[in-house]
């Protein structure tokens, strides 16, 4: 999922048609002690997770055999026993893995340290003056609030200040009028320099992608008579940079992220990509199972600190209970086609305790390009059909209005626009709920879903052979929509 390219499965937006889419390691039993392999060739320089256990010893331990094979500390995140280090060395993975105190080490790209392109928006309509009903002034256009219940939940609620929704994306523009009111520089940081947190204004505003205020703008516009609303429009946002200028949210940057969001004690964090290079990473290859690790241990920290971790399920159309192929990986070099299969994890997607959102379009069903997979979704919500047009809107665009750079507003569509409304979503219950854990807030996200059962006939869009589907599970229970679309009405009411 990562952003568009930020292309349409990465950070995860779709675009608007239907095609748019040394020596060997020691073998076991061998002594610690044993002779390091050989330095490799030079080769470009390389970022790598290194986990160890987590206390100083072993990580000071692993730092001072990463710089005995000539690499660099970028960042060690104690709390969780992952060292970020980089080095120009062929064979650094190899030569690192039989050091005493390391548990696995993972290139976590296959590119070398450089990148750049852009994504596109489709400019909405200017804002005009706000209606004399008290709405905002492209609010009409907002058929995904209404969708959900949002006009209604406002009545009762518009979110607690207490509350910090963590947006991991390409970085929110903090003056924007929509969101000027809304963003926390205290709590906002960049993580794209290796992995480490970069707290300086400028670091953590969007550069090459507006895709991080457009999630924004969905979980939490202001009610201020300026353009649209947000779900929940009075909550805090911290914007927590994870994006690079070429739209890769590489491992230690997500790293980064969700162990800031753990010590800030963040309630939910939005996550609309899926870390590269891989789409799925695969237990049997060293370098992508040492990622696992990495990221498995930084969210855990985060769920272990109060933080619900939410995540956009992808724009591929997999099944993501069923998984066969990727034909995308990896991504910042050649793809090729290799053989996938569960063990095989889209990240941070696929890892205990992240509610998965797929994406629904106007017509209230599964959008064409979002991934699903029985037992793997959790929930959905509106991400946009640009197949299908609305009547009873000024522009009847089917795609989701929100807020982007520039002080504008535009459309796009993809799971990245459905998870951040299950953000906003669960931020309105943590508002209401104010004791609940993370645990306690799936539940409730769970019992305020609307069920949505498979569809009756076979799921193929317009004929495309290429976007069928097999949605697989009763009513209150499937790969299409999980538990069910949400209903942010639903959230803010004590009773259900």
């Amino acid at each position: 999922m990562r952003v568009q390219r930020i292309r349409p499965t990465r950070l995860a937006v779709v675009g608007l048609t239907l095609a748019t889419a040394g020596a060997l390691a020691l073998p076991a039993g061998a002594a610690a002690a044993a002779t390091p392999a050989a330095a490799g060739t030079t080769g470009p320089l390389i970022s790598y997770v290194v986990n160890t256990k987590a206390n100083h010893g072993q990580v000071q331990k692993v730092e001072q055999a990463i710089a005995a094979l000539g690499g660099a500390v970028v960042q060690s995140y104690e709390q969780i026993g992952v060292v970020i280090a980089r080095s120009t060395d062929t064979q650094f993975a190899v030569r690192l893995r039989p050091a005493k105190g390391v548990d696995s080490v993972g290139a976590s790209r296959t590119a070398g340290i450089l990148q750049s392109d852009v994504e596109a928006t489709e400019a909405a309509t200017a804002p005009a003056a706000a209606p004399a009903d008290g709405s905002e002034p492209l609010e009409a256009n907002q058929w995904d609030m209404r969708q959900i219940g949002v006009d209604k939940a406002h009545k009762i609620s518009l979110g607690s200040r207490d509350v910090t929704v963590g947006v991991l994306d390409s970085g929110i523009e903090a003056t924007h009028e929509d969101l000027a009111a809304n963003v926390d520089a205290s709590q906002s940081v960049s993580c794209i320099d290796g992995g480490k947190p970069n707290t300086a204004w400028q670091a953590w505003q969007p550069t090459t992608s507006d895709h991080g205020t457009h999630v924004a703008g969905t979980i939490a516009a202001a009610k201020n008579g300026k353009g649209i609303v947000g779900i929940a429009p009075n909550v805090r946002l911290a914007s927590v940079k994870v994006v690079d200028d070429g739209g890769f949210i590489y491992p230690e940057y997500a790293i980064c992220g969700f162990v800031w969001a753990g010590e800030h004690h963040f309630k939910v964090t939005n996550n609309s990509y899926y870390i590269d290079p891989w789409l799925f990473n695969c237990k049997n290859d060293p370098d992508q199972a040492a990622i696992t690790t990495a990221v498995r241990r930084a969210v855990a920290f985060s769920q272990r600190n109060g933080v619900l971790n939410v995540a956009a399920a992808g724009n591929e159309n997999i099944d993501l209970a069923h998984k066969t192929v990727d034909t995308s990986s990896p991504d910042d070099t050649t793809p090729g086609t290799r053989p996938v299969d569960q063990s095989c994890l889209s990240l941070p997607t696929e890892l205990p305790g992240v509610i998965v959102t797929t994406s629904v379009g106007v017509n209230g069903e599964k959008s064409y390009y979002s991934s699903y997979g029985k037992g793997v979704a959790t929930v959905a919500a509106p991400g946009g059909d640009a197949r299908y047009q609305l009547p009873d809107t000024p522009d009847k665009n089917g795609r989701v209005l929100s807020t982007v750079t520039g002080g504008g507003y535009g459309y796009k569509q993809g799971t990245s626009m459905a998870s951040p409304h299950t953000t906003g979503v669960v931020a309105l219950l943590a508002s209401t709920f104010p004791w609940a854990d993370p645990e306690e807030l799936t539940e409730l996200l769970l019992n305020q879903a609307e069920s949505h059962a498979c569809p009756t006939v076979p799921y193929n869009p317009g004929g495309a052979g290429a976007w069928t589907a097999t949605c697989e599970g009763g009513e209150n229970d499937n790969g299409f929509y999980g538990a069910g679309i949400i209903n942010a009405q639903k959230a803010v009411q004590w009773w259900r």
